[in-house]
C-alpha cells in the first residue's frame, strides 16, 4: 500500500493545501495529512479546529485522513507506515528550502521518499501566513479557503464582507 504523509501546520487549511492533496489522491492509496506541532510556532487555530476542517473537507474520501504529530516527520511516517512525504512547491525558493528538508529526512530514513508537486498558478500567492494576516486585519479571505474553513472563520472572526 502506497501511504503518503503530507505534513504541515495547516493554520489555516487553504485552497493551496487542498489543491496539492486533491492532485495527490490518484498517486497514493492513502494520504495522511499530518498536522505537525512545532514548539517554535503558536498557531492561530487550535489543533482540533484544523483536524475538524480537514475531516469535513475530506469526509467523502476514506483514503484521506488527518492526524496530529510531534517530533520528526520521518518518525510519524514510520508510525503510520508511510514511505512517501508529499510537499507542495510554489516558487523556486520553496524548492531550495524543501530540498534541504528532504535531504535531511532522507539521511534520517533512507526508505522514505519525498515527492514534490507544484501548485497551480492561481495558488502561488496563497500562504497560510499571509491568510492569517488578512484575517487578523478583517480582510476577506474567502477566495483563498475551502468552504468549511470559510464558514468557520466567518462565524468566529470579523472578516470580509
Amino acid at each position: 500500500m502506497r501511504i503518503c504523509l503530507f505534513p504541515g501546520t495547516f493554520d489555516p487549511v487553504t485552497l493551496g493545501h487542498t489543491d496539492i492533496i486533491d492532485r495527490a489522491i490518484p498517486l497514493f492509496d492513502k494520504i495522511v495529512i499530518g498536522i505537525g506541532r512545532n514548539i517554535n510556532k503558536t498557531p492561530m487555530f487550535s489543533d482540533q479546529q484544523r483536524i475538524d476542517w480537514l475531516n469535513e473537507i475530506y469526509a467523502d474520501n476514506e483514503n484521506v485522513e488527518a492526524v496530529l504529530y510531534d517530533g520528526l516527520t520521518v518518525n510519524c511516517c514510520n508510525e503510520i507506515g508511510a514511505k512517501f512525504i508529499l510537499r507542495g512547491i510554489r516558487y523556486v525558493n520553496d524548492f531550495e528550502y524543501e530540498k534541504a528538508i528532504a535531504d535531511m529526512n532522507r539521511s534520517l530514513a533512507d526508505n522514505i521518499e519525498t515527492v514534490f508537486l507544484t501548485c497551480l498558478p492561481q495558488f502561488t500567492s496563497v500562504a497560510s501566513t499571509l491568510v492569517r494576516d488578512v484575517i487578523r486585519n478583517g480582510g476577506d479571505v474567502s477566495r483563498f479557503l475551502p468552504k468549511a474553513v470559510n464558514k468557520s472563520i466567518k462565524k468566529n472572526y470579523k472578516v470580509g464582507k
